[in-house]
C-alpha cells in the first residue's frame, strides 16, 4: 500500500480537504441511505486510516446529519451546494472520503460492492467486483 497525499472539494469550491495516509479500501455501497444520500444507485467511498483528514478551506461550511438509529452512517456535506465531503465514519476506524469529491485520481481502484441485498433493482453492477450482502469483515 502507497502513502497518498489526496486533495478535494465540493462543487461550489467553498469547503476543501486534504486526506493523506493509505487508502485502505475502495467500496461502492448499495444500502439504502447512501441511495438516500447521493440521489442514485450507490456510494463511491474511499476508507483512509483516522486522523487524516485536513480542511484547508471552509470547514464551517461542513454539515453533518446522522439519522438516531444509524450505528455507522453519517453524511457530511457543504452547506452551500450539498455535496458529500469526506468524514469519520461513527463506530469505525476509518475517514471515508466520497470518490466524486475528489479533485486527483483515486490511489486505487474499486475492490467491491457492499449491501448489494439491500441495492435498487435499477443499479448498475455490470461488473466483476465482489459482492457483499451486507458490510464484510476486514
Amino acid at each position: 500500500m502507497t502513502q497518498a497525499t489526496l486533495t478535494g472539494s465540493c462543487l461550489c469550491g467553498a469547503v476543501k480537504y486534504e486526506a493523506t495516509g493509505v487508502a485502505t479500501r475502495f467500496l461502492h455501497c448499495h444500502c439504502s441511505r447512501c441511495r438516500k444520500a447521493t440521489g442514485t444507485g450507490h456510494a463511491s467511498n474511499l476508507f483512509l486510516q483516522p486522523g487524516t483528514l485536513k480542511w484547508l478551506q471552509g470547514e464551517d461550511q461542513v454539515r453533518s446529519f446522522k439519522p438516531p438509529e444509524a450505528k455507522r452512517f453519517t453524511n457530511s456535506f457543504c452547506a452551500t451546494c450539498g455535496s458529500r465531503l469526506p468524514r469519520q465514519a461513527p463506530g469505525t476506524d476509518a475517514v471515508l472520503v466520497p470518490a466524486g469529491s475528489l479533485d486527483v485520481d483515486a490511489p486505487i481502484l474499486p475492490q467491491g460492492r457492499i449491501f448489494t441485498g439491500s441495492a435498487a433493482r435499477w443499479a448498475c453492477t455490470g461488473d466483476e467486483l465482489p459482492a457483499y450482502p451486507e458490510y464484510p469483515a476486514p
